[in-house]
């Protein structure tokens, strides 16, 4: 354990502070540095939903239209880095898209036609907790698509991105990327959480043993589908780091006024977060 004599001044009032005493009583063993750590998350973290905030009215002001995906494999963490980037902001101007399966009628539609109709209305940012890139992976994998389907998918998608964006909507792509060992930590964690169990599907109880299959198609996903908008991956086995690496990627890359550089970059909490991977 961390002492008073290994810790650095600043790192001492941290400690010290409500929010320092705080983090060290709700973790489940004495760890100072780790309270230390969750404390510069966390003001890291309120930094960048106030410049969200900022982006947001633009948005609205502006009747912008902005969609940003949020992929990755099950458990990746990607529900709850959206849950932070829109903690504060108003509930009118967002909207979070997680489809079900399709259902009968929309099995027979055109594949994107059930996402052009929750597309950004202006001055609307529209959240996709999974998106039309479930044809590039999960449905291939899990026989939900046939081969026809997944090359017609394959063939559109990069024309059906250069439509969204030369109609005037900001496109983003984000990949949260875990390693197969984190995965599996994370189902046991799902599975014997009271509250979390009911995440874990079917899908979900066949995702290790399809590890090698997932992966080539997320190879070719990305190989295939960068011509329109690029994919930003984001290291997601620590999920803190994750999230900020992803507030940060958005608010760089949507061109928003007044912008606030010192606020997206960070390098104090930057250096932090690269030397605890």
């Amino acid at each position: 354990m961390e002492t008073p004599s290994t810790l650095s001044e600043k790192d001492l009032k941290i400690v010290n502070s409500k929010k320092g005493l705080e983090a060290l009583l709700r973790l489940n063993r004495l760890d100072v540095k780790k309270s230390i750590r969750n404390v510069k998350y966390e003001k890291r973290l309120e930094k960048l939903q106030e410049e969200m905030l900022i982006l947001q009215q633009w948005v609205a002001n502006n009747n912008k239209k902005v969609i940003i995906l949020f992929e990755g494999r099950d458990a990746a963490g990607k529900g709850g880095a959206i849950r932070r980037i829109i903690q504060h902001l108003p509930p009118r101007a967002i909207r979070v898209v997680a489809l079900p399966k399709p259902n009968e009628t929309e099995m027979g539609q055109w594949y994107f036609q059930r996402y052009i109709n929750r597309l950004p209305n202006s001055g609307e940012i529209v959240f996709f907790d999974r998106s039309w890139y479930n044809r590039a992976i999960v449905e291939p994998v899990n026989g939900f698509c046939t081969k026809e389907q997944y090359r017609v998918f394959m063939g559109q998608v990069n024309e059906f991105e250069k439509m969204i964006q030369d109609s005037g909507i900001i496109l983003l792509k984000l990949y949260f990327s875990i390693t197969k060992n984190e995965q599996e930590r994370r189902f046991k964690d799902i599975i014997t959480s009271a509250h979390k169990k009911w995440k874990y599907s079917a899908v979900d109880r066949k995702a290790l043993t399809l590890w090698d299959e997932y992966t080539m198609y997320k190879e070719a996903m990305f190989e295939n589908t960068q011509k329109a908008a690029p994919w930003k991956i984001i290291k997601a086995n620590r999920k803190t780091n994750a999230r900020i690496r992803a507030f940060e990627y958005i608010l760089d890359k949507i061109p928003y006024e007044v912008k606030d550089l010192t606020k997206i970059k960070h390098q104090t909490y930057r250096s932090i977060i690269e030397g605890d991977k």
